[in-house]
């Protein structure tokens, strides 16, 4: 369905400036609603705000549906009287006070345990309100929860081994041996169910600051999850597995123009039939907890619901895929009538192919266009923004593509700059991320999106990722102090002049 014309800005809740060593739910994350609310801007999008797995990648996650733990705000906590000032203390003093880059492993370490102290001291204490409040989000979420819980506890419990080094009978999930760990580990698993329903409150609580000020959050659905997640473990009759819980065959992306061995991503495959068979469930299940938890939701690599690459599990790279068709359409259809219309954005960048374009339009879901793309030749004008149709999605970037300063400075090829000053106006010793700002602004397209970096002028030292890169993905967080008041009040003017700012999420005229 097409979104109002609006605009917003791309921050990751970890990047926030927040008080210890990682954003989070807390003041940090209500002031820069604030923020976005003097700036006009009506979005704000996210990244996956699952738990992160391999590399903390958000997109590398251990579960679809559960709550990254590490973005529990302790000032909260100590707020509710799960945690003591001391304790808050503690954890600041272990992870830094608001450090520049997040170190996970530092955080994690610090984090988990006061983490299960704070839901011990909830089981032991806490008003029948708060307990029922509990007890409801255990019962509407018990279809994932706990198995989930479960999953997590088990990881801990054999050093973070992937689930099928699992013994046998619990990677195989015999019936009796689960049942058993369930009496047996009980008091964990409550520990951990505690934990998401700290998320969850904490998280609903900010989209209701937000809402209450006109801000919405975008939030994205990977379409593939991770192996080593309890989504596979508990649905493997869903994936394409062997018998022996090894995948038969994986996701990636072809050879291209970038990688001459292309993508292998590793995830496993659906099992398409099976999942139709069963008139989708799981992905209903599945998008109806991403619209609990996001007013839009974006669906990453949408072009693997038209035909994804498929590669046996033995191959090295991508090389030996080949395109399989996906029942899309049909899985759209699905959802549309168990959840009704829901808001959803089309990745729909790389190899697009006119049958991806016509899944696209026939669920009527706005496309992306990213600016950086543009520049380069007569083929890539697609992206720029007098090929645009309202029913778009424009960025000046992503969390995938380094910031417009950095790209500009060591990215661009002087062809895009000459390009770039020629579409902007602009001359060779001006600054050029403002320039390209007002361009995507400008546009025609219903939804633009900056990313915080950008509105900020930051150069390549706050790239969110590099894919495929090795390093310090994921990790950038603005400094305390680096938005200003001149900020709100140069992109509310730009917001107001775009007429991106007429519309409240409800509709009604400002």
């Amino acid at each position: 369905m097409p979104l109002d014309r609006s605009s917003g800005l791309l921050l990751h809740i970890s990047s926030l400036d927040s008080a210890g060593g990682i954003g989070d739910f807390g003041p940090a994350a209500f002031a820069f609603a604030d923020f976005l609310a003097a700036s006009k801007q009506r979005l704000w999008q996210v990244l996956p705000l699952n738990p992160v797995g391999y590399g903390s990648s958000p997109y590398s996650s251990i579960s679809a549906f559960a709550g990254n733990p590490l973005l529990i705000s302790f000032e909260v906590l100590v707020e509710w009287g799960w945690l003591t000032a001391d304790e808050l203390a503690q954890y600041v003093t272990a992870t830094g006070t608001h450090p520049a880059r997040v170190n996970f492993e530092q955080v994690r370490e610090a984090k988990l345990p006061l983490l299960a102290q704070a839901a011990a001291r909830f089981l032991a204490q806490h008003t029948p309100d708060q307990w029922k409040a509990f007890e409801t989000y255990r019962s509407e979420n018990a279809s994932w929860l706990d198995d989930f819980v479960l999953f997590n506890v088990l990881r801990r419990q054999y050093d973070s081994a992937a689930w099928p080094t699992w013994p046998q009978e619990i990677a195989h999930r015999r019936p009796e041996t689960l049942a058993q760990l369930r009496t047996d580990l009980a008091s964990q698993l409550e520990t951990e169910r505690v934990i998401q329903f700290a998320f969850d409150q904490q998280w609903q609580a900010l989209r209701r600051y937000s809402l209450d000020r006109g801000i919405r959050f975008i939030g994205d659905v990977a379409i593939f999850v991770s192996y080593d997640s309890s989504d596979v473990w508990t649905h493997p009759d869903l994936f394409e597995l062997n018998p022996d819980l090894s995948p038969i065959r994986v996701s990636g992306v072809p050879p291209d123009y970038f990688s001459q061995t292309g993508q292998r991503w590793g995830n496993p495959l659906y099992r398409w039939d099976v999942l139709r068979h069963r008139h989708f469930d799981w992905w209903v299940d599945r998008i109806r907890r991403a619209h609990a938890m996001y007013d839009i939701i974006r669906l990453d690599h949408f072009r693997g619901f038209e035909a994804y690459w498929a590669i046996p599990a033995e191959e090295e790279t991508a090389i030996h895929g080949k395109w399989v068709k996906c029942p899309g359409a049909e899985l759209f259809a699905r959802l549309i009538k168990a959840l009704g219309p829901i808001p959803l954005i089309a990745e729909d960048l790389g190899l697009i192919t006119p049958e991806v374009d016509q899944l696209r339009h026939s669920f009527d879901m706005p496309g992306m266009r990213i600016l950086q793309f543009g520049f380069n030749d007569r083929g890539a004008h697609n992206y720029l923004p007098h090929r645009y149709e309202p029913n778009t999605v424009v960025y000046t970037g992503t969390h995938d593509n380094d910031t417009t300063a950095g790209w500009w400075a060591t990215g661009a090829n002087e062809r895009e700059r000459a390009a770039v000053r020629v579409y902007t106006g602009t001359s060779g010793d001006q600054p050029i991320v403002w320039p390209l700002i007002r361009a995507a602004a400008e546009s025609v397209a219903d939804t633009c999106i900056f990313p915080l970096q950008d509105i900020l002028s930051l150069g390549s030292e706050a790239r969110m990722n590099t894919p495929a890169g090795i390093g310090d993905n994921w990790s950038w967080r603005f400094t305390r102090g680096a938005i200003r008041a001149e900020h709100a009040q140069q992109l509310a003017a730009l917001t107001e002049l775009t007429d991106r700012d007429l519309v409240t999420p409800e509709g009604e005229q400002v």
